[in-house]
């Protein structure tokens, strides 16, 4: 019992956490897509901490609660259902809901650690790529004549250094023994 009111409430800390750092924008993009404070650390924590299928159900609630912190701005764009539900699933479903992954590789130390969230950055970054080349294709600016080279580039224009800033992060975290004690007990 105490362990489970334990699991809950950190889960509710770093949820709260991560929206919070969601809201501190380093940049951000104006079809989309920001760089911020470390704001995917405390979801990836938890799945590094209870695993993935915690850390699944955390990333879920996550991406529900960056939703609703952008539904007046998907609102505003004007897209079409198609469009909307499509960016809906791709740009927050998957692409948040893919964080509970990163405690895939956990038992392996800092390596795996690392690995787990370079993986779990990746596949938001595909899932952004594939938003972008399927819905959001049409502003597409003339100029590139290529939508999928378009969209890596915008998409990795805040996804690369949100993957640095959250390694950099994980690292300095995960060489602490506080932490270290806290994920391992």
């Amino acid at each position: 019992m105490k362990e489970n009111t334990q699991r809950l409430t950190l889960t509710a800390i770093m949820l709260a956490l991560a929206s919070v750092l969601s809201l501190i924008k380093v940049y951000e993009l104006p079809l989309g897509g920001s760089v911020t404070l470390l704001s995917m650390l405390p979801i990836v924590l938890i799945s590094i901490k209870y695993g993935i299928k915690w850390g699944i159900f955390t990333s879920i609630l996550y991406a529900l609660i960056q939703i609703g912190l952008d539904i007046g701005s998907l609102m505003s764009w004007g897209l079409s259902i198609k469009m909307w539900i499509g960016s809906i699933i791709f740009d927050y479903i998957i692409a948040f809901g893919i964080l509970g992954l990163a405690g895939l590789f956990r038992k392996k130390g800092l390596v795996g650690i690392c690995s787990g969230i370079a993986m779990t950055l990746f596949i938001r970054f595909a899932s952004h790529v594939f938003s972008g080349v399927i819905f959001f294709g049409i502003w597409c600016p003339e100029e590139w004549s290529n939508t999928f080279l378009y969209s890596i580039c915008y998409n990795g224009a805040f996804m690369l250094p949100e993957l640095i800033f959250t390694m950099i992060g994980a690292v300095i975290l995960f060489k602490t023994p506080q932490i270290k004690k806290i994920i391992n007990s």
